[in-house]
């Protein structure tokens, strides 16, 4: 089914009190309703997880990794099977990330040119090239139902000359992914916008990415190194340069609090690795804070993690079952912190939609504001800075 582009995004409510909105993304597999957390899928799956498990935590679209999928295990490989989509034989929508990001925190392995960027993988210290049009060729074989610019993302702090150059590498960039972007019928490609922490910068990327016409847009370059209020304010101030008619992505944020006030601020889809990485560490998300399983104090608690929470996990197993299965480093113990973690940001942003559109978001920002934002700022997930 192609992009209908008329009918790529709608807005069914608005929040007077806010500007948080309630939508539909329609893509070639399927509609997502928005807000959305997207869990990452970095190499094709979700790690720990199935995608029956990813299906049942009430994922509507998950994430591939551009950069990871073109090393392995190849473009050939995922052409032969007809696109990612086929060969993970997961049938929703897909989002891919230029691969920008992973190529630029590769730091003393690689070296930006003019048309792109000269880096050694990590697996085996090759040397590649990716610009512009080599991620559009990648994104297209891989064939996401949503892709993203190649953009450059600098890592704060940055100085204001270095998220300028940034900055316009990534413009020269876009027009050469417009260009290069050769499915345009059944992919939807997205603006990124940067300039790090400079309120300038931010405003002058969000006019000339938008100014693009495209069908969403998104904000990259955050949680890159910067603190949490620096992170809300350029969140809030950016948001008030993208058009209300087109979906509003900010990449790489992924906690409760995260979450709740980029929807605030107008935000529609937000992903993160941190479900995943935290319940690999025994840690999980919860309606009273972030808590440590590995911790003593929960050897004999046969509470379940959250009990307002529905998801398998919670439904079959207690704490001091999950305690032991971290303290041994059993595998089982990530598969089932995952499927929490995953469930539970996801319900957070169906809940939000739901207050939303039952114009009752203001109330139930509030309550997680006061459930979860002194845990932010005490300890702020930095967004996806591992490769």
């Amino acid at each position: 089914m192609p992009i209908n582009k008329e009918k790529f995004f709608q807005v069914k409510t608005t929040c007077p009190w806010s500007g948080a909105r309630a939508g539909i993304i329609n893509t070639p597999h399927g509609a997502i309703e928005t807000p959305v957390f997207m869990p990452c899928g970095t190499n094709g799956t979700l790690k720990a997880l199935t995608f029956d498990q990813v299906n049942d935590c009430g994922a509507q679209i998950i994430l591939g990794n551009s950069y990871h999928l073109y090393l392995r295990p190849g473009l050939e490989v995922i052409k032969i099977f007809g696109g990612l989509h086929k060969f993970s034989n997961w049938s929703k929508p897909i989002l891919t990330d230029s691969g920008g990001f992973q190529v630029f925190s590769l730091d003393t392995l690689r070296k930006i040119t003019y048309a792109g960027v000269v880096f050694k993988d990590h697996i085996s210290g090759q040397e590649h090239f990716i610009g512009p049009k080599e991620s559009m060729h990648i994104q297209n074989v891989i064939g996401a139902d949503i892709i993203m610019a190649f953009d450059d993302c600098v890592k704060n702090p940055a100085t204001h000359e270095q998220a300028k150059a940034a900055m316009e590498r990534t413009h020269k960039w876009l027009a050469a992914c417009i260009e290069n972007h050769n499915r345009k019928e059944d992919q939807a490609l997205f603006g990124i916008i940067q300039g790090s922490t400079y309120e300038d910068l931010r405003e002058a990327s969000a006019k000339f990415v938008t100014s693009q016409d495209l069908p969403g847009y998104a904000i990259g370059g955050v949680a890159v190194g910067e603190d949490r209020k620096a992170i809300e304010h350029i969140t809030a101030f950016t948001a008030k340069f993208m058009p209300e008619n087109k979906p509003r992505y900010i990449m790489g944020i992924g906690t409760p609090w995260d979450i709740a006030y980029a929807i605030k601020c107008g935000i529609d889809m937000f992903d993160c690795v941190s479900p995943t990485r935290l319940a690999r560490h025994g840690a999980a998300f919860t309606n009273e804070g972030r808590i440590a399983l590995k911790a003593s104090r929960f050897a004999l608690d046969s509470a379940p993690l959250d009990k307002q929470c529905g998801c398998y996990t919670c439904k079959n197993h207690t704490r001091a079952y999950l305690h032991h299965l971290v303290r041994i480093n059993e595998m089982t113990a990530a598969t089932l912190m995952s499927i929490h973690n995953i469930a539970f940001l996801v319900d957070i942003a169906k809940k939000c939609r739901q207050a939303i559109i039952d114009g009752n978001f203001e109330k139930l920002f509030k309550s997680y504001q006061q459930q979860y934002q002194s845990e932010e700022d005490a300890s702020p997930i930095i967004g996806n800075l591992q490769i």
